[in-house]
């Protein structure tokens, strides 16, 4: 039975990249439709699918470690943050409750060509589009959402779909996480009014094997049917926007209630792959100790790539850290410059991108990775500004100006008689103290906001208020743990307030999605749930630390006790900065020179 479970899994997996190929291919002579209103059955699964499931109940689940201390540190509590209450359920996960489905074709009025497949789910009034036509998955760089950007194929008489870009979620709703690098394969199968749903979904992160589910439906006439989810987020608990309800590592009081009431081992409860399967039995009696290791790769991007924000922003990422450039009738702006390795294309891709010339540079913050392009980047631009009554202007001649917080130029110079750490021509020409630089180009106002002791002592976020745009630097960071240099000023305690900031000023469309936008200093484009979700995270690890230090711990013993564990898979960069070690030193320094 396990030989032919595992030849089925790897049958799956060796069939993505075809799918992920040929989804959007239309079979004309298929004559199958899934239209209709479909009604959920809850014949299995019953107790997870409407009460919910129990606490500590990840049985019988391929989780990894990380997943597991994940939930364990899972309070239920955090609900009750307000950017938490309208969150809704991953395409993974959303037919598995209560729900009514509507289920139509979306056909060019022309060539009666199907274009798409549309589905309408009343949990949360979530829209999908099952893309049929053949366009590819965006790129890698792109926004997540809910329901990701799905292809779908006919097979026989079964569609198959292909899910990439999903965002963060559940595996199940008492804390178990799905990562946002999960992909997702589903098969909706029609037999005259019942319709089965089967999914395999794939997470790098959280799941050390495929996790496969089914689920049916009927087809209905569902007058009268709720088909509506409005939402409304309250403060329901006062409390300091940098507390996250969470439980430290072995004090959560819930850890032993499920197993207790079906009198099964504790350790048969917290999951694994190896509970799957029958053999788990024998393996219990003998002691065996579960474990679970799961491998990612943040590699960057080896070329330049451009990927539209909103507005008139863009993303221009595979420099070292993402660029954002804005283009309008003025001219060109761009935010931060690169790491210098390839600034010539970066300038051909401004060229290209704008009519008129690159007029202001602005850096968030002072790292190689940010500002190595300015010199060679802002020759090739030009300052435009009012009269020049006296003649001495020079940032003209000079090429583009640079705007920075003032301690960005301090870290860049050097006392006079010293070798500076950045050749003058990389210099900021315009700074800024405190508070924030307001900024008026393209027809957009830009502000210039300064983060006080975030990831270093010169951090700024840059606020697109027209595009509805905010840029972070290394504040976010969707590769790593956030790049906190305490040598230069940086703590964990500014950087949550920093994240809290941009969650101050983010606004979401719907449900926790969209609205405005958050380009970090690495990696994918964000929005406001992206960031609640790393900002829980920094909290969740400075709390622990913070325990820790108050039992006397050691900054040794801290880094083997394993407080990132549940991280790790997606956010270790392993060496530098980014890394969990350099991660829980940068905390435990900045509480132990706080205290």
């Amino acid at each position: 039975m396990r030989k032919l479970i595992g030849l089925l899994i790897g049958t799956i997996l060796l069939s993505v990249p075809a799918i992920a190929q040929t989804a959007g291919a239309f079979n004309a002579s298929s004559g199958l439709d899934l239209s209709g209103n479909w009604a959920p059955l809850f014949h299995e699964d019953q107790p997870e699918r409407i009460p919910g499931p129990a606490l500590v109940d990840y049985l019988g689940l391929p989780i990894s470690e990380g997943a597991r201390q994940f939930a364990l540190s899972w309070d239920s509590s955090r609900l009750s943050i307000p950017e938490h209450q309208c969150r809704v359920h991953v395409v993974s996960y959303i037919y598995r409750g209560p729900l009514n489905l509507r289920i139509w074709e979306e056909k060019d009025p022309q060539s009666q060509r199907l274009i798409s497949i549309k589905q309408y789910i009343s949990t949360y009034e979530q829209w999908r589009t099952i893309w049929m036509d053949g366009r590819p998955h965006p790129p890698e760089n792109a926004p997540h959402t809910f329901m990701g950007f799905s292809t779908g194929k006919w097979e026989g008489n079964t569609l198959t779909v292909y899910t990439t870009h999903i965002k963060q979620g559940w595996l199940r709703r008492n804390g178990l996480p799905q990562s946002d690098k999960a992909t997702l394969i589903e098969h909706f199968i029609r037999h005259g009014d019942l319709l089965t749903h089967t999914s395999i979904l794939t997470d790098p992160v959280y799941l050390t094997e495929p996790l496969i589910k089914t689920q049916n439906f009927r087809l209905a006439v569902q007058e009268g049917a709720n088909w509506l989810y409005p939402c409304d987020p309250v403060v329901e608990v006062e409390r300091p926007p940098d507390v996250v309800p969470n439980y430290l590592p072995g004090e959560n009081p819930f850890t032993g209630e499920f197993a207790d009431k079906y009198h099964i081992p504790p350790e048969a409860a917290l999951g694994g792959a190896e509970t799957m399967y029958p053999e788990y039995r024998l393996k219990i009696l003998r002691g065996r100790v579960l474990s679970s290791v799961v491998i990612s790769d943040h590699a960057a991007p080896q070329a330049i790539s451009v990927l539209p924000v909103q507005g008139n922003v863009h993303l221009v990422g595979g420099a070292g850290g993402n660029i954002v450039l804005q283009t309008g009738s003025l001219g060109a702006l761009l935010v931060d410059t690169g790491n210098g390795k390839m600034s010539e294309q970066v300038i051909a891709t401004v060229n290209k991108l704008s009519e008129k010339p690159l007029q202001y540079i602005i850096n968030t913050h002072y790292d190689p990775e940010f500002i190595g392009g300015n010199a060679v980047i802002r020759r090739a631009g030009v300052t435009i500004t009012g009269a020049n009554v006296a003649g001495d202007l020079t940032d003209a001649r000079d090429g583009a100006q640079i705007i920075a917080h003032d301690n960005v130029l301090n870290r860049m110079s050097a006392p006079t008689g010293r070798q500076p750490p950045a050749p003058e021509a990389a210099w900021p020409t315009q700074t800024f103290l405190k508070g924030k630089k307001d900024l008026y180009f393209n027809d957009e106002p830009i502000e210039v906001i300064y983060q006080p002791n975030a990831t270093t002592d010169g951090d700024s976020l840059v606020f697109f208020r027209h595009s509805d745009v905010i840029v972070t630097g290394d504040i976010l960071n969707m590769n790593s743990y956030p790049w906190i240099d305490v040598d230069k000023g940086g703590t964990v305690q500014g950087t949550i307030n920093a994240l809290n900031k941009i969650l101050e000023i983010a606004v979401p469309k719907h449900e926790e999605e969209g609205g405005t936008y958050v380009v970090p200093g690495h990696g994918r484009v964000c929005d406001e749930f992206d960031v609640l979700e790393y900002r829980d995270m920094v909290v969740i690890v400075r709390d622990r630390v913070r325990a820790a230090i108050k039992k006397g711990m050691t900054l040794d013993q801290i880094k083997q006790a394993g407080y990132t564990k549940d991280y790790d898979a997606r956010f270790d960069a392993r060496t530098g900065l980014g890394s969990a070690d350099k991660f829980i030193e940068a905390v435990y320094k900045s509480l132990a020179s706080a205290k």
